[in-house]
């Protein structure tokens, strides 16, 4: 009778696991590759699969605040140099600038015309 249920619970324990495995995203795979993790829990089924719950699946809620969860298996992603630039067209000055020369230059474009438009009648 015991091993009967030993063999139950070591089943349900492999169909659970690899079923988990399977469907976790190869990023948020923790401590090995998503297919040692695999072949761990398919050789030795309940020892595999309490390591697999324990130190494999992704923490809930992300990564966030706790202790050292092991590598993501995405590697750090460094800033990109440059100059900062505003989101916002009102808040960049570059911009502002550049649209109050081209007003002044249309408006002295206009004027021009206006003034050979009148030599001209």
């Amino acid at each position: 009778m015991l091993y009967g249920v030993i063999a139950l619970v070591s089943l349900a324990m492999l169909v659970y696991c690899v079923l988990d495995i399977i469907r976790t995203p190869d990023a948020q795979v923790r401590n090995l590759p998503k297919l040692l993790w695999l072949l761990l829990v398919v050789i030795l089924p309940l020892p595999g699969g309490v390591a697999w719950l324990m130190a494999g699946r992704p923490v809930p809620g992300g990564a966030g605040g706790g202790p050292y969860t092991g590598s993501t298996g995405a590697a750090p992603r460094a800033p990109r140099p440059g100059p900062v630039r505003p989101s916002n067209p009102d808040d960049d000055e570059d911009f502002l600038r550049s649209l109050h020369d081209r007003a002044e230059q249309q408006r002295r474009a206009a004027e021009d015309q206006r003034r050979r438009e009148a030599e001209g009648s």
